[in-house]
């Protein structure tokens, strides 16, 4: 049985949460979202809560169960606060810029990378610190990730790409004798 899916889903003031033809959707202050989910598990919705149950118990819907719980309170409070993660950009000659709607890399390739920003995210570069935030918690997170692997923490130097807090490990250089 799933933990997170028993749980019940409160819905703050000012956020509305409406399902037909196996969409959700939930809209608030910052946003709408919308999402596709099958009719295996039976999704309640009142005024100030909602309720999952699965139709019947099996390995497969007891894991969506749990999947469809976290996918909604991620939703819920998405359209609410919005979701945000930064990373550090380090190393010599490694810099980033915001230009319209591209982030433009220098990491130490032969030439510069272009990454187009997705529609729903807001990107803030300063110094070297990218800070991404977005009400979709799945998409922010994807494209944080996108980023990071463009040039991934090194373990020597510790160069490269890296998530605020985020530990690398460092290796021990050569010895001389």
């Amino acid at each position: 049985m799933s933990r997170v899916g028993k749980q019940i889903i409160m819905i703050p003031e000012k956020t509305e949460v409406t399902k037909s033809d196996g969409f959700i959707v939930v809209k608030g202050p910052l946003g709408e979202l919308k999402r596709e989910f099958k009719d295996t598990i039976d999704i309640n919705i009142s005024e100030k809560e909602i309720k999952l149950v699965p139709k019947e118990i099996s390995p497969d819907t007891v894991a969506l169960w749990g999947t469809y719980a976290s996918h909604l309170i991620n939703m819920v409070k998405g359209v609410n606060t919005p979701y945000e993660k930064k990373l550090l950009i380090e190393g010599i000659g490694f810099k980033v810029e915001l230009k319209g709607k591209d982030l433009n890399f220098a990491l130490g390739f032969s030439h510069p990378i272009k990454v187009v920003i997705p529609e729903g995210l807001h990107v803030t570069t300063e110094k070297n610190t990218i800070t991404i935030s977005g009400i979709d918690k799945e998409q922010v997170g994807q494209f944080t990730a996108k980023l990071r692997a463009l040039k991934k923490p090194e373990p020597y130097k510790g160069k490269g790409i890296r998530y605020v807090g985020e530990v690398v490990r460092r290796k021990q250089g050569k010895k001389s004798t």
